[in-house]
C-alpha cells in the first residue's frame, strides 16, 4: 500500500486519472522516479528533459500518453471540502508549512487515495492528499485543516506558496526550454517511461 500512496502522490503531478487503469492496475516492481526540468528534445516516441544540474534524461512515451497543465490558483481558492495534494515541510515552529498545493480536479477523487507520506522536493518534505475539513486565517495566510484515514493534521499555507491545479494539454506543448513533471518507471532493461507529462503553459510551470 506504501507505494500505491507515494505513485498517486506523484501522478497528482501527473494529472493522472481513471482513464490510465494500467498504472493503477499493478505496481512495478520499483517506484517510479520523479523527473523534473526543461524539455530538451522531443521525438515520437521520448522525451529528453534537462535537471537543473545540466544531467539530461531520456524518456520513452507510451503510444497513448497524456500531457497535462497546471493553472495558477490562489489560497481563496481553497474551499472545505476540496481534495488537495500539499507538500509540506515541518518548521522551527513544529508545525507543517506548504511549500506547494495542488487542488485535485473531481475526478481525481476517489483515484488518488488519501494518505501521507515522505516526498522527495525538498529535505524531510511530506506528501499529503486528504480534504480539506476547516480553514483558518492567520497572519500572512491560513491554516488548513485536513483529513485523511481518518488521520487530521494542520498544514499552514503562506499567500506566496504556489498553489495550482489542473487542465487538458496537448503533445504540441511540449516545446524545448518548457518545464516539466514526469513520473518515470524504470524498465527491465534500465531505461525510463511514462504514460504521461505535466507541461509548463502561460508561464505556469509545474510547481512538484
Amino acid at each position: 500500500m506504501r507505494w500505491t500512496i507515494a505513485a498517486a502522490a506523484a501522478f497528482i503531478g501527473l494529472g493522472l486519472v481513471a482513464t490510465t487503469p494500467l498504472v493503477y492496475a499493478q505496481a512495478p516492481r520499483t517506484p517510479p522516479s520523479p523527473v523534473r526540468g526543461t524539455i530538451d528534445a522531443l521525438t515520437d516516441h521520448s522525451l529528453t528533459v534537462r535537471a537543473p544540474s545540466g544531467a539530461l534524461t531520456t524518456i520513452a512515451l507510451a503510444p497513448n500518453f497524456v500531457v497535462r497543465t497546471v493553472v495558477r490558483k490562489h489560497l481563496d481558492n481553497i474551499h472545505d471540502g476540496d481534495f488537495v495534494a500539499a507538500t509540506s515541510v515541518r518548521g522551527k515552529d513544529g508545525n507543517l508549512h506548504a511549500i506547494e498545493v495542488h487542488i485535485l480536479l473531481p475526478t481525481q477523487r476517489g483515484v488518488v487515495p488519501e494518505g501521507q507520506l515522505p516526498w522527495d522536493l525538498a529535505p524531510n518534505s511530506l506528501m499529503t492528499n486528504a480534504i480539506v475539513a476547516g480553514i483558518a486565517t492567520v497572519k500572512g495566510g491560513k491554516v488548513l485543516t485536513v483529513t485523511y484515514k481518518g488521520e487530521r493534521t494542520d498544514i499552514e499555507v503562506d499567500r506566496k506558496t504556489p498553489i495550482v491545479t489542473y487542465a487538458p494539454g496537448d503533445p504540441s506543448m511540449l516545446k524545448r526550454g518548457r518545464a516539466v513533471f514526469i513520473l518515470a518507471a524504470k524498465q527491465s532493461d534500465g531505461s525510463l517511461a511514462t504514460t504521461s507529462v505535466t507541461v509548463e503553459n502561460n508561464g505556469v510551470k509545474p510547481p512538484m
